[in-house]
């Protein structure tokens, strides 16, 4: 389980983050919803140790991730899938995936990994040698998403995987990122779509300005006056 507690991170003067806590229990879906600016990301980056906190813990199955490098953050199953997708563009869809799997030595079971990122996304087969710079966004969305899969998580977080993308594909996004979790995976969720988002979620956390503003679980939230009004675009 993941577990942050009072976490706080400044850039400069700006008090990006004030005092967030949260939980992300073990084989569930938990999503992070709010506006650009609310400090989702931030938080995720903090999680992951891109960037430096300045108060509060983050803890993952009782261990402090406190001073820990990403490496081995990723290595004790930690895994972001930033926000754009970052895919080596002048590497093929095949390469991407190695490289998720650069740190493991068990090359059956990486193997067999490859052949679950291919059936999850079909299309990734059909273009395993073609590079990932020539995809579509929906396709390199697949491959980023793929290429997580591949270090084997065991908490999978997500950075607005539905950004800039065509409503039948995030569809798509969302219906993968179920069936991952039906696998065994946990999943950390950062979403501007906030209906999908919540939908998809068994519990989730409103951010606003740095601080968490709502809980609750994802279709009580979804239900919730507030959240209609200010993240479903609903009039009251």
């Amino acid at each position: 389980m993941l577990k942050i507690e009072n976490l706080s991170v400044h850039y400069g003067g700006i008090h990006a983050l004030q005092g967030v806590s949260l939980e992300v229990p073990e084989g569930k879906i938990v999503t992070l919803i709010g506006a650009n600016g609310a400090g989702k990301s931030t938080t995720l980056k903090a999680i992951i140790g891109l960037i430096k906190t300045s108060g509060g813990s983050v803890s993952w199955n009782g261990k402090s991730l406190a001073g820990m490098p990403t490496k081995d953050i990723v290595e004790s199953g930690i895994v972001l899938v930033p926000e754009g997708r970052r895919v080596f563009a002048n590497l093929s869809v095949d390469e991407n995936l190695s490289l998720g799997a650069y740190a493991r030595k068990d090359k059956s079971a990486v193997e067999a990994d490859r052949a679950r990122v291919f059936k999850l996304f079909p299309r990734l087969d059909d273009r395993k040698k073609q590079k990932a710079g020539t995809l579509s966004g929906g396709e390199q969305q697949m491959l980023a998403v793929g290429r997580a899969i591949m270090t084997r998580p065991k908490l999978l977080m997500m950075d607005e995987p539905s950004l800039g993308l065509a409503p039948l594909v995030v569809k798509m996004i969302f219906d993968i990122i179920k069936e991952i979790n039906a696998e065994g995976t946990t999943i950390l969720l950062v979403e501007q779509n906030a209906k999908a988002a919540l939908m998809a979620a068994h519990f989730g956390y409103v951010l606003e300005t740095g601080r968490i503003t709502l809980e609750g679980e994802g279709r009580q939230l979804l239900a919730d006056d507030r959240v209609r009004k200010a993240y479903l675009g609903e009039a009251l």
